[in-house]
């Protein structure tokens, strides 16, 4: 089927002209090649009716009576208050991406739009003072730019030795394969001027993500957390542990024989060896930017943090969330 195009203004005049000549509908048709019922409906709706040009086709008029009819015609807006206000409220709320809103909200049958449309209108109500985005002016510093956190120190690792250290490179295949539940990745992430600090697990498979509140950074307490949180779980879930080389998790071997788990080492200053981790402390750092004082977020913050991280869709999962994949993995093993 042939797409429909509107009459230009010069096809406009040159039916007027043909018409003078006594051409019939027909033949104007042939002469414009356009289908005979463009014509008979050009002429319906702009021939007048009364007045001085009753009856008469004005090429004019019927280019006037057009641009009217568009001006006034009924609009469907997409991207309206409403929906407008609902995105704000889960970039600002729960830190969701343009594209996890699109994405999840119309796989749960959800009006939306694309995410290059929010994208568009974001930068847009950035650089423009349209009163119905003034509300919205400063919602593109909820974007994450993807900027790689990077350790800085020298390459000689001097932090001293942890006893007992297995590299990564040891670890078996099948924590490379991220077919199992169980094997956690473990980081600290900083607070203001290193005074404070969230411990952060990680499940490689799920990311299922736990987060913890500390009173301080050394070994104990980051054991203790380690174990407090981890007494939560059946033994058999837990399978291992990989940590970075710093000396607060000096006492993994304690959490090894404690929970039967295996624990592994990266390599000194590659935090890409543990990315999942380091991934989800990218996602918390938008609900708690650098030079947060960590001391100051309470525990039930922290709380409400997580379970959002827990329940935000991810793209590798085709947008479903780390709960609903630990579900899957249940479903399947019990079926």
């Amino acid at each position: 089927m042939k797409k429909y195009k509107q009459l230009t203004v010069e096809q406009r005049y040159q039916i007027e002209a043909l018409i003078k000549a006594g051409f019939k509908q027909i033949q104007i048709a042939a002469q414009l090649k356009v289908h005979r019922s463009t014509i008979s409906r050009e002429l319906k709706r702009s021939i007048a009716k009364r007045g001085r040009t009753s009856g008469l086709y004005i090429a004019s008029n019927a280019e006037r009576k057009t641009r009217n009819r568009h001006k006034h015609k009924f609009k469907r807006i997409l991207l309206s208050p409403i929906l407008k206000q609902a995105i704000a409220s889960k970039m600002q709320e729960d830190k969701w991406s343009p594209e996890l809103i699109s994405k999840k909200w119309k796989a749960q049958g959800i009006s939306v739009v694309s995410h290059e449309t929010i994208y568009k209108w974001i930068w847009e109500s950035k650089h423009s003072n349209r009163i119905e985005n003034k509300a919205f002016k400063n919602l593109y510093k909820e974007l994450k730019h993807g900027k790689r956190r990077q350790k800085r120190g020298n390459l000689k690792d001097t932090r001293g030795a942890i006893k007992n250290r297995v590299h990564i490179s040891k670890r078996p295949a099948i924590i490379e394969e991220r077919k199992r539940i169980g094997d956690l990745e473990a980081d600290l992430m900083m607070g203001k001027n290193h005074k404070s600090a969230l411990l952060v697990l990680t499940d490689r498979t799920t990311l299922i993500t736990m987060i913890e509140k500390l009173n301080g950074k050394s070994a104990e307490e980051v054991t203790r957390k380690i174990k407090e949180r981890l007494s939560r779980f059946s033994s058999s879930y837990l399978k291992s542990i990989t940590f970075d080389n710093g000396k607060e998790f000096a006492g993994h071997m304690e959490i090894a024989n404690k929970f039967k788990l295996k624990t592994y080492f990266t390599t000194p200053y590659t935090s890409q060896e543990k990315g999942t981790v380091e991934n989800r402390i990218g996602v918390i750092r938008r609900f708690f930017p650098k030079k947060t004082d960590l001391r100051n977020i309470t525990k039930e913050r922290i709380k409400q943090v997580e379970l959002s991280l827990n329940n935000r869709p991810i793209r590798k999962f085709n947008y479903l969330s780390p709960i609903e994949t630990l579900k899957n993995k249940f479903v399947a093993l019990m079926s």
